[in-house]
């Protein structure tokens, strides 16, 4: 038995010595500090009636041990690692303690019976077995009455390796085949126990027990999937083309992993796949694929093969008993002069082992860094407010119904129903307890237990296609907002649910998505969904140029005011720009709001510089949106006409004429507090504009 407890226990000495800097006394490592972890203690008693029992601790990030006997022994014995001590003991049964201690002075305490008697052991109770995870190991455990520990002779000429009773000692073979193990239980008396498996089997594993890891979400874009259950796969490839390796008796099965299907190429010389067409790749950076075998093949050669046929190889090394994730760069073969415009095959050779062993192979696929970062990885609910769930005879039209205030309020148990989008690509839908049940669903409009299948209780995966604007949802009974509309219908029964909808989003900002389906017949719902736990933007809210000299700049580099800068006399003369403001909404929405006269420069139409009447479309009469990224430390402003600071400079220029408006600019942003933030925006090569606004 072992007890365990952590105890927090830091002392900082603190030297006061003149001419120190900050520095000097930094201490963050404080924060990742950690207590010794897997603490234990290998109790060794001499078979000779004296009590002389050895006690050696180990641990994981100790420096040094503690040791009480738990007998009458007052103080403890201080140890460092890799020490031992020996006491001895009258015959009974003590509770030792082990307090391992780290650097920092961070502690673990366990506490181990042990029992010390003369008498023989007795009762002795053997188990030996294959482990089901790791190949060719054994694990040993031993109990006994009058025992303290074992020893275990795998019969491999291996060293012989020692447990407390009760524990577990493993050991890996070097090869599977029948080996005697002797096993020895000893007390403190004279005489041991033994036990003796005289033909046991040690077996390898020779087929993955879990998947491969499941790739990330990735755009269509992004990808060109040969054989993946993440993706969709390219159409009528053929796993086992052959060529002629049938005769050296190589093969080929689909492996069947608990519903997840995985290649498996059989005592492998070569084998490989023919994608049935030609692929043009040239434009992805890697080839993926995930490959299991046992500890025969050691080597994988995959060559990528064009019309010609021309074909180049790379060569990777394999773990045993485990999947090994390759991603090749595309490069190692266009530095062999292979074109990747017309890919038409994939080859696996086992270079060093022909026709010997056997792979497993999952997740082949052609892939590029996303063109757009995915934003919508993360937990969503639909927002709890009127009109977050409507439906009419059009996109995003409400005209037929739209949920209201009493409603939210009736449906609590629905608004807290979660939407989870992993980064892994995987898709939850959380529901809790209870949810809103509809007479569709056997109910009558109320609260209740989640029907299924739309209870979350199927795994699911999703793809977003940020270039349609859509997300797939691939999993029976999986949905969005409510589980009703499906794409072309809507559901009588939960038995009709589709194993796959999709769905029309358009992202509001990073924390705002505007769901939609077209459920057939003209019938359109909407959802508003919200990231769950989402703040604020902290651009939300009204904001305006700072009234001072030096808040609107121009110069070679970003924050530069080589060029020009405004001075006291020019924020005078333009009092008619610094009372206007941007709006950023907590809806995401965006405008300019300029009164009825603003700064004209001659480019909007003008004469000469003045206040003026603002011109259009530089003027807040389009409606526009806006995306904050904090990670990116930008503001993309979606809406022409939509501007901060002054409308001129847009990310590729500075503009001539009013109609040469951008639909959308993208814009830096650096918050020097909360109430202040410094704008910037490169317009073309080389010209940096920079404005300082401030929150009103």
């Amino acid at each position: 038995m072992k007890i365990i407890k952590y105890i927090f226990s830091l002392c900082l000495l603190v030297l006061l010595v003149n001419s120190c800097d900050e520095d000097d006394s930094n201490t963050s490592f404080v924060d990742s500090a950690v207590a010794p972890t897997n603490v234990s203690a290998l109790f060794e008693v001499t078979q000779d009636n004296t009590g002389t029992v050895t006690i050696t601790p180990t641990a994981e990030g100790a420096i040094g041990f503690n040791i009480f006997y738990g007998d009458d022994t007052a103080e403890p014995i201080n140890l460092s690692q890799g020490e031992n001590t020996s006491h001895v003991y009258e015959e009974g049964t003590y509770t030792v303690t082990v307090v391992a201690f780290g650097p920092t002075g961070l502690e673990t305490e366990i506490s181990q019976e042990l029992v010390v008697s003369f008498e023989p052991p007795t009762n002795l109770i053997v188990s030996a077995e294959n482990d089901a995870a790791v190949s060719k190991q054994v694990n040993v455990t031993a109990s006994a009455d009058n025992a303290v520990s074992f020893t275990v002779d795998f019969g491999d000429g291996s060293e012989i390796l020692s447990g407390n009773i009760e524990e577990t000692v493993s050991y890996i073979y070097a090869d599977p085949g029948i080996y005697t193990i002797t096993v020895v239980a000893m007390g403190a008396a004279i005489e041991t126990t033994e036990y003796v498996f005289a033909d046991f089997e040690v077996t390898a594993i020779l087929q993955p027990l879990t998947s491969a890891p499941t790739p990330p979400a990735r755009d269509a874009q992004d990808v060109i999937s040969i054989f993946s259950a993440a993706y969709t796969n390219v159409s009528n490839p053929d796993y086992f083309p052959d060529w002629g390796q049938g005769g050296q008796g190589s093969s080929w099965a689909m492996f069947n992993l608990s519903g997840d299907e995985i290649l498996q190429y059989v005592n492998l010389s070569y084998q490989g796949v023919d994608f049935g067409q030609e692929i043009d790749a040239s434009q992805m950076e890697y080839l993926h694929l995930d490959v299991w075998t046992a500890d025969v093949i050691t080597d994988l050669e995959v060559s990528a093969i064009r019309t010609g046929p021309e074909e180049n190889a790379v060569t990777l090394p394999l773990g045993a008993d485990q999947w090994t994730s390759i991603d090749i760069p595309m490069s190692d073969y266009t530095d062999q002069g292979l074109s990747l415009a017309d890919l038409i095959q994939l080859k696996f050779v086992a270079p060093n082992q022909w026709a010997a062993g056997t792979v497993f192979i999952d997740n082949i696929y052609f892939y590029k860094e996303a063109s757009v970062p995915t934003t919508i990885a993360g937990t969503w609910k639909v927002a709890p407010e009127a009109g977050s769930l409507a439906v009419g005879p059009s996109p995003g039209s409400s005209e037929w119904w739209a949920i209201d205030d009493a409603g939210v309020t009736q449906r609590t148990c629905f608004f807290d129903d979660t939407y989870v989008f992993g980064s892994d690509g995987s898709f939850s839908n959380v529901l809790g307890t209870d949810t809103w049940i509809e007479s569709w669903q056997g109910g009558s409009d109320y609260c209740g237990t989640p029907i299924a299948p739309h209870d979350g209780s199927n795994p699911a995966t999703y793809i977003h296609d940020e270039t349609a604007g859509t997300i797939t949802i691939n999993g029976t009974g999986s949905y969005l907002g409510i589980p009703k509309p499906y794409n072309g219908g809507e559901l009588s029964n939960p038995s009709d649910a589709p194993s796959s909808i999709t769905y029309d989003i358009t992202l509001i900002d990073i924390n705002t998505m505007s769901v939609g389906i077209d459920a057939g017949n003209g019938v359109f719902w909407t959802y508003k969904l919200i990231r769950d736990g989402a703040v604020a933007s902290p651009l939300a809210g009204t904001w305006m140029v700072a009234p001072e000299a030096g808040s609107l700049a121009v110069g070679p580099t970003q924050g530069s005011s080589e060029w020009w800068a405004i001075d006291d006399a020019g924020v005078t003369q333009r009092a008619c720009f610094y009372d206007d403001t941007y709006v950023f909404g907590t809806d995401g929405s965006f405008s300019n709001v300029l009164g009825t006269d603003t700064w004209v420069e001659p480019w909007q139409g003008i004469g000469a510089d003045s206040c003026s009447t603002p011109v259009a479309p530089h003027d807040g009469s389009n409606p526009a949106t806006y995306t904050y990224d904090s990670l990116a430390g930008t503001v993309t402003l979606n809406g022409t006409g939509s501007y901060l600071g002054i409308p001129k400079p847009y990310n590729q220029g500075e503009l001539t004429s009013p109609s040469e408006a951008p639909e959308s600019i993208t814009y830096d942003v650096s918050f020097i507090d909360s109430n202040t933030v410094t704008i910037s925006i490169e317009a073309g090569t080389g010209v940096f504009w920079m404005y300082k606004l401030v929150k009103i």
